[in-house]
């Protein structure tokens, strides 16, 4: 008789369940395999299988290193747990370790287009862990540790590098380590000291702690300097209990017992251990200008308030989100990683593990560039004591720590790979940039950016998927939302869907049957529309029950930075709507949408996805022109290609003369815009059929951004894709209106109306930064 599993009987939070139901539905976990070789017949069947298998099997039993060039070898990563020290759960065992090394293997597929294998073990002894983790090396073309409690992993990391022949890198040490190396680096430059005079303490003594020592003497820092503390307190000579030869390396001939004996003129404090180690009083017998790593999560060493209250010239570093400073490894596994493996290391050795520090740190110093700066709204970080590390989700990351750890690999001889072009090399990581299906990621971190949240307000605010989105928006501290509807429709279905938000605290409310501003709503849409119809009796009926005409009032009188609407009804309606109350532009001759597609192949713009039934050539260049605007706002350039069934003069139809057109204006209208046409729509996604029918194309590479002839082409093809690609549909994004306003469709998702959300802050923050430049 099979046993039931048992529920846990803790009480889970929103977040918990939200988390539960996104691993579960619609398909369990995060990964899948997915074919690479098109197998649509018999032929393909017998290249891919038997007999055609058998010819890569013998080339590779005769040159192993072909292994790399027939199969998937080179870009496959093993992460590896036997689930012994899982985040801050401990020791839950290898199936329960699963969901993090799914969420490992999500990062490397994300960030750095690194294939992996999770591989959760059931093996505890050291010599058990080695034994399978080696057998693993035919499959593997590196192996990444992952949560195998200290200080086993110590001794399992360092014999299974001298046993495999591939990289074996533990992420807990090392990862961190390299972060907290580039923070140190740039925290000491900052305070004008050398890394050889600096005094660390630390607070932990684990695999993370006793790695970010490691480095940090490769660095040039002192043993006689360093100072480690543990559970047991100051790790001194002759102290025996918790005691393990890694830890030993660092023990001082001392009297020192605690932290609060050895804190004194420190010029670092390296926190792993545990929330609230570190006391204000601590902080203040520090040295001037202290580097403060409070990287205990969730909660950490001392809380950055504390700190800065204690210490107003203290720099200061977490591992959370909502602090400048993230320490999180994701800034560098994946990247390590992509440059091991594209030059076949056979090791991640000290001189690739410093070239990550230093590119890291090199990083946080450059210059921010253009596409940089608008991703953050306007409201760039630039190099000092709340950015001394890159943020996590920084594009030029994989540009800058790829290529040195490949050189580094090369100038050391680990490489059996070496690249010979590296440009050429740079320029494919650039183009996996654009590929990569992260661009949401700056638009919320510039969302979150504001010191005091804008106010963004839901026409639709009974609706379930606006309830649900307006949480999520509240939790990530994108917004302030602002919900038009009946207080007790929302209170009910608020109880009725178990959402913990509720007015007044955490969002406002505007009554359409009962706000005491309706009078003046009234007034400020006569004064918008009474030459277009609108009598005084029908403004009062439009104001009592048209909620996107009350969201865009609201926006007019500067109560809300931005507006959504759109949920229910026809796009057309709520388009007039917007146009009667907040209008266009100055200079826009009307309205057009912009529709992003987010898929495994990477990120495509569509324009004009919803308004213009046939638009003139002028209108086409036009729409082109704001999109490529809104396009920069994801701190990405624009690659424009106008499509037609015409390819480069193939056709003389109307509407292939019309795209002709457009492409000239644009030409001259924005001639710094990377843009051609008109042109097939597959010629503008590959140039190598570009090339064939026009080589001399203004438009290089592949194209972002489709701009359509009409609105049959634009809405077919961006449904047609959606549904085939299961790409997540970002928009559609309304441009041309006077102040930020989007109305989005009936079959958004609770995700889509968060997308909006963000985008829409992120617009009003840029414009009220213009305006205030001015």
């Amino acid at each position: 008789m099979t046993k039931k599993p048992t529920q846990p009987a803790t009480t889970r939070s929103d977040f918990d369940e939200a988390a539960l139901f996104f691993h579960r539905y619609p398909t369990p976990g995060k990964l899948q395999i997915q074919a690479t070789k098109p197998l649509g017949n018999q032929r393909d069947l017998a290249l891919a299988y038997s007999p055609g298998v058998a010819a890569p099997c013998l080339a590779i039993h005769e040159d192993p290193a072909t292994a790399a060039d027939y199969t998937a070898r080179g870009n496959l990563v093993a992460v590896v747990s036997n689930g012994t020290a899982v985040l801050g759960l401990g020791n839950i065992g290898a199936l329960a370790s699963k969901p993090v090394m799914e969420g490992k293997a999500v990062l490397f597929k994300k960030f750095a287009d690194i294939d992996v294998f999770d591989i959760e073990i059931n093996a505890h002894e050291i010599d058990h862990i080695v034994d399978v983790v080696s057998a693993l090396e035919p499959t593997f073309g590196g192996i990444n540790l992952e949560d195998i409690k200290a200080p086993e992993c110590f001794e399992v990391e360092e014999r299974l590098r001298e046993k495999m022949n591939i990289p074996v890198f533990h992420d807990d040490q090392h990862g961190t380590a390299i972060i907290v190396a580039a923070a140190v680096l740039n925290g000491l430059h900052l305070a004008g000291k050398k890394i050889e005079n600096a005094k660390i303490v630390t607070s932990g003594a684990g695999a993370a702690a006793l790695a970010c020592l490691n480095l940090l003497v490769k660095l040039g820092a002192k043993r006689e300097n360093i100072w480690v503390n543990d559970i047991e307190g100051t790790v001194y000579e002759g102290r025996t209990v918790l005691m393990d030869r890694w830890k030993a390396a660092y023990a001082q001939k001392t009297d020192a017992r605690v932290l609060a004996d050895v804190i004194d003129d420190a010029d670092v404090f390296l926190g792993l251990s545990a929330a609230g180690v570190l006391k204000p009083e601590l902080l203040q017998r520090m040295a001037e200008k202290p580097l403060i790593m409070a990287l205990a999560n969730p909660k950490p060493e001392i809380m950055p308030e504390e700190a800065r209250a204690a210490r107003a010239d203290a720099m200061i570093c977490t591992g959370r989100s909502d602090y400048p400073n993230q320490v999180n490894n994701v800034l560098c596994f994946p990247y390590i990683f992509r440059g091991a493996l594209d030059v076949g290391a056979t090791a991640i050795n000290e001189e690739m593990k410093l070239a990550a520090v230093h590119a890291i740190a090199a990083l946080a110093r450059e210059e921010p560039s253009d596409i940089a700066a608008r991703a953050y709204s306007g409201d760039t970080p630039t190099f000092g004591p709340d950015y001394i590390i890159p943020s996590p989700f920084d594009q030029r990351l994989i540009l800058r720590i790829a290529p040195a750890v490949a050189m580094a690999a090369m100038e050391t001889g680990v490489a059996t790979r070496p690249i010979e072009d590296m440009e050429a090399y740079i320029d494919r990581l650039n183009r996996f940039v654009f590929r990569s299906g992260l661009i949401m990621k700056p638009v919320f971190a510039a969302a979150r950016s504001q010191r005091k949240p804008l106010r963004v307000i839901y026409a639709d605010g009974e609706d379930e998927r606006v309830l649900r989105a307006a949480q999520v928006v509240i939790e990530e501290g994108i917004a302030r939302p602002i919900l038009v509807g009946r207080p007790q429709v929302i209170d009910t279905r608020l109880k009725r869907y178990g959402l913990k938000i509720r007015p007044g605290s955490d969002f406002d409310l505007i009554n359409p049957q009962d706000d005491p501003r309706y009078r003046d709503y009234v007034d400020l849409y006569l004064s918008l529309t009474g030459r277009q119809g609108i009598t005084p009796e029908g403004a009062r009926t439009i104001v009592r029950t048209n909620s996107t005409v009350i969201a865009a009032l609201a926006v007019m009188r500067n109560e809300a930075d931005a507006m959504l609407c759109g949920l229910e009804g026809r796009y057309e309606r709520h388009l007039r709507s917007v146009r009667q109350v907040i209008g266009m532009q100055p200079g826009v001759s009307n309205f057009s949408t912009l529709s992003l597609l987010i898929s495994q192949r990477g990120a495509l713009f569509l324009t004009d996805t919803y308004v213009k039934v046939n638009p003139t050539a002028e209108e086409v260049a036009e729409t082109a022109i704001l999109a490529a605007k809104e396009i920069r706002r994801f701190g990405i350039e624009p690659k424009v290609a106008l499509v037609s069934h015409s390819n480069f003069g193939s056709k003389e139809s109307e509407s292939a003369e019309k795209m002709r057109q457009a492409a000239a204006i644009l030409a001259e209208r924005a001639p710094d815009l990377e843009s051609d046409g008109e042109m097939h729509g597959d010629a503008a996604l590959s140039q190598t059929l570009r090339d064939r029918v026009f080589p001399n194309s203004r438009l290089k590479g592949e194209a972002n951004l489709l701009v359509f002839p009409n609105l049959d082409a634009a809405n077919i093809t961006l449904n047609v894709v959606k549904i085939m690609t299961e790409a997540l549909h970002v928009g559609p994004i309304l441009l041309g209106a006077a102040k930020p306003a989007h109305i989005l469709t009936p079959s958004v998702t609770s995700r889509g109306v968060v997308n909006i959300t963000a985008l829409a802050i992120v617009e009003a923050l840029q414009r009220s930064t213009k305006t205030s430049k001015k």
